[in-house]
């Protein structure tokens, strides 16, 4: 199949350190390369892939210090996207909702994945004006906003199954992995650490537009804690890895409604359970009390902590090869693909009025399954599990817009 992958250009494809979009295309774009299709990748010209790459831009346009509009360079990427699309038997943007328009007036096979979160306010009329546009996303939370857009399916993200080592011996820190940011709660991770008495080493990119908010909460507070809190910076490649693995659990206490959280698959790859507030993906993502532990409160964060040694780390890592390995994100888009393809244009049909649309549940789609069947594997490897505690809820297959803000 001839597939086209657009990605957006704030970051290379894969990038250097954060950036999570970036990353998904990445493992997605490789994947379809080793089962053989003829994959044409459209990123900033720093990318590496074995596909063939089409640069719309020199470098990604947050490395690059002479950037200063990220808009024009997405009209630039656009413009080569569209100017043959009877090269591609299917297109596939992960660069929100710019290119719409040209959907409408150069008809072919696409789909659309959504990498943010979903603001209705902002949203909605657009969604309503192009409710034609066959859209993915990335987890069934995702849909909350909107549940009557026209979604194809929801397609979990995953890693290659080589990318990360399992670790059944931890070390004793608790784990923060991500950026700097108000809704991504390193003061309350600080909290958790402080009260279960542990080390906590932190691994957080901070942006310039999140500089006062560090300089005025979160350093004051890596200083006040500095006794028990070691702060890294920002890591990649085998350092990440390391970090991962080595940590006693990883703590992910969100106060926003996450699409995904790719950093919670990549620490139960290494077999690192993980602590997790109950917001947007969350319960999707970590199996309670086999993979980690969904919290409500601060107190139950912390007595989570004391119950993370009756996880079994191979179970976690189980998890993570039965739901969120690469291969079973590009088989589930393929499906997506060849319905797209095949379906031709008559997928494309609008969606209902919103004001009957809302009343409906959101729609499957093509590629649903369930978590009973995709955690079959792991009951073996946590034989205490009783057949009534698995999860029923579907098993399915953050970012900035394109106008580059961060959501």
């Amino acid at each position: 199949m001839r597939i086209a992958q657009v990605a957006p250009l704030y970051e290379s494809v894969p990038p250097k350190l954060y950036g999570g979009t970036e990353r998904v295309v990445s493992y997605l774009t490789e994947e379809l390369v080793r089962l053989g299709h003829e994959v044409t990748l459209f990123a900033s010209g720093d990318s590496q892939t074995q596909a063939k790459l089409i640069p719309a831009c020199p470098r990604a346009l947050w490395r690059d210090r002479d950037c200063r509009e990220t808009l024009p360079h997405h009209l630039q990427l656009l413009e080569l996207v569209f100017q043959d699309v009877s090269r591609f038997d299917v297109m596939h943007f992960h660069c929100d909702y710019l290119h719409f328009p040209l959907l409408r007036r150069y008809p072919c096979p696409s789909v659309t994945t959504l990498h943010g979160r979903l603001h209705t306010p902002d949203l909605q009329a657009l969604f309503t004006e192009y409710a034609e546009v066959p859209l993915v996303s990335i987890s069934d939370d995702q849909r909350r906003p909107m549940p009557w857009a026209n979604w194809q399916a929801t397609v979990y993200h995953g890693l290659p199954r080589d990318l990360h080592t399992f670790r059944e011996q931890p070390g004793d820190y608790l784990a923060f992995l991500g950026r700097i940011s108000p809704e991504k709660r390193l003061d309350r991770a600080i909290e958790i650490a402080r009260r279960a008495g542990r080390p906590r080493k932190v691994a957080a990119k901070i942006y310039p537009e999140e500089r006062d908010y560090y300089t005025q909460v979160i350093e004051p507070l890596l200083h006040a804690s500095r006794s028990f809190v070691e702060f890294l910076g920002e890591v990649g490649g085998r350092d990440k890895d390391e970090f991962l693995g080595n940590a006693y659990a990883l703590l992910f206490p969100i106060d926003w409604a996450e699409p995904f959280g790719l950093v919670m698959i990549e620490a139960l790859a290494c077999g690192t359970p993980v602590i997790a507030w109950r917001c947007g993906s969350v319960p999707e993502v970590i199996a309670d009390g086999m993979t980690g532990f969904v919290v409500d409160s601060l107190d139950q964060a912390v007595q989570a902590v004391d119950r993370i040694a009756s996880l079994n780390r191979h179970a976690c890592r189980a998890a993570f090869e039965e739901r969120f390995d690469i291969a079973r994100t590009a088989r589930d888009y393929l499906e997506v693909y060849r319905h797209m393809v095949h379906g031709g244009l008559g997928l494309m049909a609008p969606a209902l009025p919103v004001g009957q649309a809302l009343a409906l549940p959101a729609r499957g789609g093509v590629g649903r399954r369930k978590l009973s069947r995709a955690y079959a594997p792991l009951l073996e490897v946590v034989p205490s599990v009783r057949q009534d505690d698995r999860q029923s809820a579907p098993h399915r297959l953050h970012r900035t817009t394109t106008q580059g803000r961060r959501q």
